[in-house]
């Protein structure tokens, strides 16, 4: 019984900037990392960027250097700063995590948010 929520989404234009931001609630024992992946039509989901509980971070190629993200593991909330947006950026973005859904469990399951749209337009 684990929640992930996304805000922030909506239109940008070309080489702008936005924040998407997503909230862990429910029942759960442990998260052990959060992130972002990103899906368009025709194609499969993929990662944009997660962090783990440490602060270690993994990047797609394509958003190095324009894509930030963010944990704050006393809230279970991550973010994710983009900027120098393009159009090959827009997508339905989906907060992701690793979670261990109660103390007994001995491995994490994955757990997904809704979705947020991402439009970046000229």
């Amino acid at each position: 019984q684990v929640q992930l929520v996304e805000s922030g989404g909506g239109l940008v234009q070309v080489g702008g900037s936005l924040r998407l931001s997503c909230a862990a609630s429910g029942s759960f024992f442990r998260i052990i990392a959060m992130g972002w992946y990103r899906q368009t039509p025709g194609k499969l989901r993929e990662l944009v960027a997660v962090v783990d509980t440490g602060g270690s971070t993994n990047y797609a190629d394509s958003v190095k250097g324009r894509f930030t993200v963010s944990r704050d593991n006393a809230k279970n909330t991550v973010s994710l700063q983009m900027s120098s947006l393009k159009s090959e950026d827009t997508a339905v973005y989906y907060c992701y995590g690793k979670i261990f859904r109660s103390r007994y469990d001995t491995a994490w399951r994955e757990h997904w948010g809704q979705g947020t749209q991402v439009t970046v337009s000229s």
